[in-house]
């Protein structure tokens, strides 16, 4: 056999939510079944960082490094909406976009805590009647856009989960 023969490319899955409700239950049913990735990250993982950015909006974000600041502030006030703007209108964000470190769990986590805790934060995001706190890429959201992104936010990432067949 040559070299690199036994290869196998995953392909994402093309995912598109309407309600928080679709999120937990993709996420239910890819415990259930089991998964293989498409990407680096687990169902925890995955989970664990959807559930932090559904609260960031609601409790603030967590301090970012000295570092992050000012890239995150020059986003915010330049290309930030139109980059929110085409996320929405494609249901895409661009593979390889980084990750503030803080919202990462580690790899290995519990997937049934990460998944109770998903379900709980999209059910206190939806229920939300407050105020939010600004994005720290897009500034302040209206709630349908903030809605719309935390929607396609989900979509990317459990998109690099594959539902095993059977």
């Amino acid at each position: 056999m040559g070299f690199g023969a036994n290869i196998v490319t995953i392909q994402r899955r093309q995912l598109k939510f309407d309600s928080f409700d679709e999120v937990v239950r993709d996420a239910e049913s890819l415990q259930a079944k089991g998964y293989d990735r498409a990407g680096k990250w687990d169902l925890a993982q995955v989970c664990e960082h959807l559930a932090r950015w559904l609260e960031y909006p609601l409790d603030g974000m967590p301090r970012v490094t000295l570092l992050l600041k000012p890239p995150m502030w020059v986003v915010r006030h330049t290309i930030g909406p139109r980059m929110l703007r085409k996320a929405i209108a494609t249901n895409r964000i661009p593979a390889g976009s980084p990750a503030i470190p803080q919202t990462v769990a580690a790899s290995g986590g519990d997937a049934a805590e990460a998944l109770d805790h998903l379900r709980r934060a999209a059910k206190r995001f939806t229920e939300w009647t407050g105020p939010t706190h600004p994005s720290p890429m897009f500034g302040r959201l209206t709630r349908d856009d903030g809605r719309k992104m935390h929607l396609v936010h989900a979509a990317h990432h459990l998109s690099f989960l594959i539902p095993k067949q059977g």
